[in-house]
């Protein structure tokens, strides 16, 4: 087909010309760095519809796969809405959905049963439970959580129980039983976790050639979406199929939004891509159509700084628009209401509230903000999780208190009886509840009867008198001390971050972070609001109160909060990015690791483009953090960003092309000095300390530096007698 020919096909109409040479490539592999806002899924849609119609493929020989269910389900609609058919019988899905399908078509080959049931995540978690328990594995000692992870770890990789070393250290020995003990009942039960779905898909292919030569026959041309983000298995599988010469292959990603490293996503699968297919050709989709061009500046500007890129900018038509707003509290409570008070000016213009989000790096800080939010009466929802007091960690802390408090909460005594799990199994807390609804008493009450009756196994009795002898002995150690020291005191007579500490990954840390979080919220509690109530009684019924309605239905019109990492995908005009602060982002846990720090800063890259008109970089000089008070600097991510297109805002007055964008040079009479953000320094009377904000130009530079002692000074600077370290 000739250019003119091309340019007048329905199909590429309204693409650009960089789109148009991603949708009509006839290289043999394709691949598409796609920025943020650039319109990949437009592409792809394209491309289906164009191999279909200019290629002559049959649907029924492309196989494209993307990454959740909505993610598919549009792909298939947009594909049916181009071509003007049904794409029912094409395969278009998530890579567990076709994984899913090839088992189901070839249950025999892959040595299932027909009838094979799938376990999601909380049904293989009680599996795990039932085998550590026949293994006499106390879960008190090996998490059942961290087994799961250990597991779904290894099938990501593509190891099975077989594979993992049975000598060495003790975590991988008791693993590597429980996994394969797990294997056992899975193919006794025949079942399948989501994980198995892919390995389980993976090892039909590799060992049946028939079966491999079948797919790779059948399927003319591969199309996979956000490439980045697939793990070791995944791309195994991808190869597996796509493993002969007349194979076309496109691919879909941007190695800048890769930020799932940590639940076993490898960016190097798109890193090499290149090296591994044959007659390669790399495409950049760069013209954005979500963000202003300062937005994109920011973003280009904050990505650059990390050094193991494919390279791309973005760029936009549309003009610079609004100068990135950064704002700088004093502490978390100021960070919230200046967010509060901000959105209650949009909607105050005429701005629904669904079109704000706010963003966070840990699910800890959401606490602070949703507090705020509900002063302000702004309704809000978590996005893609729970409000801080309704999460599994803050709840059982609670409950152990209201237990504490109050023997006859039979609630509470039901939720924390086995929480960390004592050795009293479902069977014991059924003879307590029967006991109870008998005798028509209270579960405590149960326990004690039970107890003194000799009704359980000695090991149960011993496991429940210790429990309820923790809950007397907790009280009478907690009582006469202030809020934050009882709940931080309950976390450790409950063993609560123990239980945690044992578990893997980020949802582990986001719940230790959550139980320092709580302690800070207590210490935060007026309790004058509860004059006629206990300090603890009060701040129990706050909790309550504040886990209850404030967070609108899902219909309702209101404001998004999320984690960075939720935030992905989605796409917003007004976004906060809230805590953006050295040791939260970058995160403390990065900052030693040059690779999770690129990550790091993939995520405020993601976060960056997530607005599409206006964005705020807040950070706090003082922050309660992890149950510690701080003074944290300011995020390299806010000083990456150029000068040109960010603004320094206070409440009441703007300054445009803020100072802290160092480093700063003074004079005082005849003496030069240099001093950039976060920079330790020392003073002749107040000590060491570090430099957390500069205010006003030359010689009225006024500093703000937090000293070892606990002071924070504001100085000027040119007679500050101020010693650089």
């Amino acid at each position: 087909m000739s250019a003119s020919e091309m340019s007048l096909s329905p199909i590429l109409k309204g693409l650009n010309p960089a789109q148009n040479e991603a949708v009509t490539a006839e290289n043999a592999a394709i691949l598409v760095l796609a920025g943020a806002g650039s319109g990949k899924t437009r592409v792809l849609v394209h491309r289906i519809a164009w191999l279909i119609t200019n290629q002559n493929l049959s649907p029924y020989a492309i196989l494209a796969v993307t990454f959740t269910n909505k993610a598919a389900k549009e792909m298939r609609s947009r594909v049916e809405t181009v071509l003007g058919r049904s794409a029912s019988g094409m395969w278009i899905g998530t890579f567990h959905g076709l994984a899913h399908r090839m088992l189901r078509a070839h249950a025999r080959d892959a040595e299932l049963p027909d009838t094979f049931q799938i376990l999601d995540s909380d049904d293989q978690l009680r599996v795990i439970k039932r085998v550590m328990k026949d293994l006499n594995i106390e879960e008190s000692q090996w998490p059942a959580r961290q087994a799961q992870w250990f597991i779904n770890q290894q099938k990501d990789d593509g190891k099975r129980a077989v594979d993992i070393p049975q000598n060495g250290e003790l975590f991988t020995v008791i693993h590597g039983k429980i996994y394969t003990q797990y294997e056992r009942a899975c193919k006794i039960g025949g079942l399948v976790d989501f994980a198995e779905l892919l390995l389980r898909s993976f090892e039909l292919l590799r060992d049946n050639q028939h079966l491999r030569e079948h797919y790779q026959e059948r399927f003319k041309h591969l199309l996979v979406d956000e490439f980045q983000d697939t793990n070791g298995i995944q791309y195994a599988w991808l190869r597996l199929i796509s493993d002969r010469q007349h194979c076309g292959v496109t691919i879909v990603g941007d190695d800048d939004q890769s930020i799932y490293g940590w639940r076993g996503a490898k960016i190097e699968n798109i890193q090499r891509f290149d090296q591994e297919f044959n007659d390669v050709k790399t495409i950049r989709l760069e013209q954005n159509y979500r963000s202003t061009g300062a937005i994109l500046k920011a973003a280009n500007a904050v990505i650059a700084n990390n050094s193991e890129r494919m390279g791309k900018n973005l760029w936009t038509d549309d003009n610079d628009g609004d100068a990135i707003s950064i704002y700088a509290a004093f502490n978390e409570q100021e960070e919230a209401r200046f967010i509060a008070s901000r959105i209650s000016e949009w909607f105050k213009e005429g701005n629904p509230y669904q079109d704000c989000a706010i963003l966070y790096r840990s699910n800890a800080q959401s606490r602070v903000l949703e507090e705020f939010l509900i002063q302000r009466q702004i309704p809000y929802r978590i996005y893609g999780g729970l409000k801080f007091f309704d999460r599994a960690e803050v709840k059982d802390t609670l409950a152990y208190l209201r237990l504490m408090y109050n023997k006859q909460d039979d609630a509470a005594f039901e939720r924390v009886v086995n929480t960390p799990t004592r050795g009293l199994g479902p069977k014991s807390v059924d003879l307590i509840r029967q006991k109870a609804r008998q005798n028509d008493m209270t579960l405590w009450q149960a326990a004690q009867a039970i107890i003194l009756e000799k009704q359980l196994t000695p090991k149960a009795c011993q496991s429940l008198t210790g429990f309820l002898g923790l809950i007397e002995n907790g009280y009478e150690q907690l009582h006469e001390l202030a809020l934050s020291q009882q709940i931080q005191l309950t976390i450790e007579i409950a063993d609560l971050m123990t239980m945690y500490e044992k578990e893997k990954g980020e949802k582990a840390l986001a719940r230790k972070e959550n139980l320092a979080e709580l302690a800070s919220a207590a210490r935060e509690f007026d309790v004058d609001d509860y004059p006629e109530l206990l300090p603890m009684t009060a701040f129990l019924a706050h909790a309550s109160l504040e886990a209850g309605d404030n967070q609108a239905e899902n219909y309702e019109d209101c404001v998004q909060l999320m984690t960075l990492h939720s935030a992905k995908g989605l796409e917003f005009p007004l976004v906060f990015m809230s805590g953006m602060e050295e040791k939260l982002f970058p995160h403390v846990m990065s900052m030693d690791d040059p690779d999770k720090l690129e990550e790091e800063r993939r995520l405020a890259y993601v976060g960056i483009t997530r607005a599409m008109k206006k964005l705020y970089l807040l950070y706090a000089e003082k922050r309660r953090l992890w149950g510690k008070d701080t003074y944290p600097s300011v995020s390299r991510f806010i000083r990456e960003i150029p000068a040109q297109v960010k603004e320094e805002v206070r409440l009441n007055s703007q300054i445009n092309q803020p100072v802290f964008s160092s480093p700063v040079s003074t004079s005082a009479e005849s003496d030069t000095r240099e001093y950039a953000l976060g920079q330790t320094v020392e003073h002749p009377k107040f000590g060491m300390g570090v430099i957390l904000n500069f205010e006003g130009e030359g010689d009225k530079t006024v500093v703000h530096v937090n000293f070892e002692s606990g002071e924070s000074k504001r100085l000027m600077l040119a007679y500050a007698r101020l010693t650089a370290c």
